[in-house]
């Protein structure tokens, strides 16, 4: 008997657990699998729903209480860089960019070690083993890259960021590096390197992952200029962080089933339905 994959994605959602970003909170996501021959539609449609993408599945935050996480991309027209953003691209100028297929090496993990426990040494991610991160780079139905920042004289690996690449943008999956060379803000430099990668490809949006108020962890995403973020089934400017708060309240989301039926879906031909 021949078994074929659903046409209709099918949607669950994950026990609850402590949230990573705000203390006291637990989290839920509301997530699909992303597989078969319309990966890459489903990808691009869902991304542009808030949907993030993890190996071979598409999450959004589902919390039964809290809606603090809000999708976040930097429309790239609308991007002006600070005096300081200046100042971290000239402190990096010096590196050299390379984007190759999603393979991992052994000096990316090196790399994604020690970022790690330096960094998040408490996180989810800090039990990851070479076997672990290979999976993470490596499995990817659709079209990503893997884009490598090295030093121009020493050919030394600073920075890795796992980029997919979206029909309206690109999209920073994870990124990490030297932790001894954050005093050069290298993390914004990846982001603005990023912009400039959507630009020179002709795309509107940079997609960050999340934005949550409230978390230090996330205030920097907040520092770029034509920053939006999706709230309320749709994306909005984000002209002053302070106006958007997160709420803590048992009504906060709607039902499960609600959520679902709202989401915008491709059909077999990639167009949305």
């Amino acid at each position: 008997m021949r078994h074929s994959l659903p046409i209709v994605p099918q949607f669950y959602v994950t026990a609850p657990q402590p949230c990573p970003y705000l203390d006291g909170r637990m989290e839920r996501k509301l997530f699909t699998a992303l597989q078969g021959d319309n990966a890459t539609a489903l990808n691009d449609a869902l991304s542009q729903q808030g949907f993030r993408r993890s190996q071979n599945v598409l999450y959004r935050p589902s919390c039964t209480d809290c809606n603090a996480c809000m999708s976040a991309r930097i429309d790239v027209s609308k991007f002006i860089a600070t005096k300081s953003q200046r100042r971290a691209a000239r402190r990096n100028a010096h590196l050299q960019r390379r984007a190759t297929s999603p393979w991992a090496t052994e000096e990316q993990f090196d790399l994604f070690r020690r970022y790690l426990d330096s960094r998040h040494s408490d996180g989810g991610m800090a039990d990851m083993d070479v076997f672990e991160f290979a999976a993470m780079i490596e499995e990817t139905p659709i079209r990503s890259r893997v884009v490598e920042y090295s030093d121009q004289d020493s050919e030394q690996l600073i920075g890795v960021c796992l980029t997919d690449v979206l029909e309206d943008g690109v999209s920073m999956v994870y990124s990490f590096y030297d932790p001894e060379m954050s005093r050069t803000s290298l993390g914004t430099f990846l982001i603005l390197d990023h912009i400039e990668i959507a630009r020179e490809a002709g795309l509107p949006y940079v997609y960050l992952g999340y934005w949550v108020p409230g978390s230090q962890k996330m205030d920097y995403k907040a520092k770029f200029s034509g920053l939006e973020v999706f709230v309320g089934g749709k994306w909005q400017e984000m002209s002053d962080p302070e106006s958007f708060s997160e709420e803590h309240h048992p009504l906060s989301s709607p039902p499960i089933a609600e959520q679902v039926a709202n989401i915008a879906l491709p059909d077999v031909r990639g167009h949305k339905v």
